[in-house]
């Protein structure tokens, strides 16, 4: 069986751990859970760590240490470390570009204006990764302008009814990374993005 590379994207530090930009932490913090894992600072990998077993798959989940613009100095190091191949890595990372409650599994694309993203894909010089997205919802206008407030939006804290909607957004994503060895990508794929929060 491979073993399953997952990198969530995020801002490290207890200040940002509730942003909406650290959907990724947030979701492989409660994959970890599930498995009753913690994460370690690996410093070598400008990560923090977990490594554990699914369905006789070995799982390693990273955490950069980076801030969320240098992501690409982590996942360089991780995919440099293992001398993997990038299209063995998932990257799970928000989207304010879809609304809350949608998935979008990619297999490659653009940065779609994500600092992460586009770190990640200038220290990798490809797109051609796979990519979870999450959706954050828009942000809202800055008062009396038509400029959307995007930095507020995404360092600010999901509120209680958002947390209700993600919760069942990472169940859903979760059993999918769990079937990563023993289901066809295809279907995983159209799982994702066919999801619908209203029919759970």
């Amino acid at each position: 069986m491979n073993n399953i590379y997952l990198i969530g994207l995020g801002n490290p530090g207890k200040k940002y751990f509730q942003n909406r930009h650290n959907v990724g932490f947030l979701l492989l913090k409660s994959l970890a859970k599930k498995y009753n894992e913690t994460f370690l600072l690996k410093e070598k990998l400008k990560s923090y760590f977990s490594e554990f077993q699914i369905n006789k798959s070995t799982y390693r989940l990273f955490l950069p240490n980076t801030f969320m613009n240098n992501s690409g100095d982590s996942v360089r190091a991780i995919v440099d470390w293992y001398k993997i191949n990038v299209n063995q890595v998932f990257i799970i990372v928000d989207d304010k570009d879809l609304p809350l409650g949608k998935i979008r599994f990619r297999k490659k694309g653009g940065s779609g204006g994500h600092n992460g993203l586009k770190s990640i894909i200038e220290k990798l010089q490809t797109n051609n990764f796979n990519r979870i997205r999450i959706g954050i919802g828009t942000p809202p206008s800055i008062k009396g302008t038509k400029n959307l407030d995007t930095i507020s939006h995404v360092l600010g804290d999901f509120s209680l009814e958002e947390k209700s909607i993600l919760d069942k957004v990472y169940m859903r994503v979760i059993e999918s990374l769990e079937e990563l060895n023993t289901k066809k990508e295809e279907l995983i794929i159209n799982d994702l993005n066919s999801f619908d929060k209203d029919k759970i």
